[in-house]
């Protein structure tokens, strides 16, 4: 184990402290890298299966897992660990119990320098087996995954620039952020294989891993722009071998300082893209749809006011129409979009309690609609909260006269376009629905529901025209709608109780 930087881990519980130790030296020039932090033994714990330290630096008294605690336990899961005890004047007792332990070294807090510091961890990496500290310009590739983390710190801005050059010598930058929703103990070895996979797909890439923190990991890749369909279709490949990985490639950048913004951003793009898109697993901005104009701010005084004149259908399908506009934006912040859907039904709830005499329970009921939309972890789960919230408030309302001049418009529409190969789909976006509710709309006028109604016409053409020797049964499946003949002859028996020949031959005895 040679030619690599001695990672170390921090566990404080005080930040100032933490934040000064990482600028008592120039960490990589020596031969270090800190690769993580922790406020107390529990959280070093979980770290360090996931940052694999050489040296762990721990402060005595923490709430949660104290130093002695932590010390014992990484010598029994981790022996070849070395562990520095950080120490106040006061805590001997303490400190002795450790030595005990086997650690490696102590540091009275007060007397904290950089000198005093480097000399402690050279002391540790000299136990460390097998290991040998870098030297300055011995590692590149150390020395550039050293800058990745400083920067990703928010340090690192003093770099030289044609250090900067030397470490990362292609043009472009990419970051790959995967969103794995495995089990967490498979998570490392998902990330771990995604990385073996950028080295031996990528050759003439530099690829490091960038960050791994609960379901997310990303990596930073320099290469050539030119190089850039490989990255996109490594990508895919690895999206897709599993349903349980999301992938995310961002625009090139040609700054390597900029990562840090880069990787929040896409982060955050990741989580969006999952929550509009749940049925997609790869994704780059240029592959996705164009975001159209944001849909006009939804005026719910507006709404509210048809919905006292009793303009129930109208109210719900502007609002479903809105909602349609908002979950097509997929950059649209999640939670403003459940803000919405939640505000939605707890102002019909309102309105429906005075309303109506069953209204009162929806009071009650508001509270599982809240909690459900905001659980949802996709928009199509938490829009069918909403329909589903809608749906229940329609059945509490008085039976409307079907002769609603709405749902005439709609039926009139399908009396004049039957033989045409016609959606639910396809009549929501003639009429401006979102399709859910023009099913729903449609379901509380008319007993068939669309479905019911559209084969209904159909059959009773079909069997005018029936009537008509000159006109072969085939010819008719295609006048009124089936461009398969054999599903109309099923249709036809299933709601006639005969073939269309065998009814043909009856009317003609």
């Amino acid at each position: 184990m040679t030619g690599e930087l001695c990672r170390v881990l921090i566990v404080d519980d005080e930040l100032l402290i933490r934040q000064g130790i990482k600028h008592y030296m120039q960490w990589e020039k020596e031969g270090f890298t800190i690769v993580g932090e922790a406020s107390n033994g529990r959280e070093a714990l979980s770290l360090i299966d996931d940052v694999h330290p050489h040296i762990v630096m721990t402060d005595i008294v923490m709430p949660v897992m104290d130093g002695e605690e932590l010390t014992k336990m990484i010598r029994t899961a981790h022996p070849d660990i070395q562990v520095i005890v950080l120490s106040s004047f006061g805590e001997f007792d303490y400190v002795r119990s450790t030595f005990q332990q086997g650690v490696t070294d102590y540091i009275l807090k007060p007397k904290l320098e950089g000198e005093l510091l480097l000399k402690a961890l050279q002391n540790a990496a000299d136990k460390i087996p097998s290991f040998q500290l870098v030297k300055k310009g011995q590692s590149e590739e150390a020395s550039a995954a050293s800058y990745l983390k400083k920067w990703m710190d928010g340090f690192g801005d003093d770099m030289p620039e044609e250090k900067v050059k030397r470490l990362f010598p292609h043009a472009a930058f990419f970051v790959m952020s995967v969103r794995m929703n495995q089990k967490e103990e498979k998570r490392r070895y998902v990330k771990e294989d995604i990385e073996k996979q950028l080295k031996q797909s990528l050759p003439d890439a530099d690829c490091y891993p960038l960050s791994f923190q609960g379901e997310y990991a990303s990596f930073f890749i320099n290469m050539d722009v030119t190089q850039q369909q490989p990255l996109l279709q490594l990508a895919q490949k690895i999206a897709r071998a599993s349903t349980e990985l999301s992938v995310s490639i961002s625009e090139p950048f040609f700054e390597a300082r900029n990562v840090k913004d880069v990787f929040d951003q896409e982060k955050e793009y990741l989580k969006q893209y999952t929550f509009y898109f749940p049925d997609q697993f790869f994704f780059y901005r240029e592959m996705l749809p164009v975001i159209q104009s944001d849909a006009p701010p939804f005026d719910m005084a507006v709404c509210a006011e048809k919905i006292k004149r009793g303009q129930w259908d109208e109210a719900f399908a502007e609002i479903m129409l809105h909602v349609d506009h908002l979950s097509q934006n997929y950059l649209y912040d999640i939670q403003e979009f459940k803000r919405f859907l939640s505000n939605v039904v707890f102002n019909v709830t309102l309105l429906a309690e005075a309303a109506t005499e069953k209204g009162a329970k929806f009071s009650k009921d508001k509270y599982a609609y809240f909690a459900a939309i905001d659980r949802a972890d996709r928009a199509d789960e938490a829009v069918g909260q909403l329909t589903g919230f809608l749906e229940e408030v329609q059945k509490t309302r008085q039976p409307v006269d079907q002769t609603d001049p709405g749902i005439k418009k709609i039926m009139d529409y399908i009396d004049q376009h039957y033989s045409d190969p016609l959606t639910l789909t396809d009549v929501a976006n003639h009429f401006h629905f979102n399709p859910s509710y023009l099913s729903t709309y449609f379901g509380h006028h008319n007993s068939e529901g669309f479905s019911g109604y559209l084969t209904k016409i159909r059959i009773e053409k079909a069997v005018e025209l029936l009537q008509q020797r000159h006109i072969s049964i085939s010819a008719i499946s295609g006048e009124v709608g089936y461009a398969d003949h054999s599903y109309f002859c099923k249709v036809f028996k299933k709601i006639k109780g005969m073939s269309p020949s065998s009814y043909r031959k009856q009317f003609f005895l």
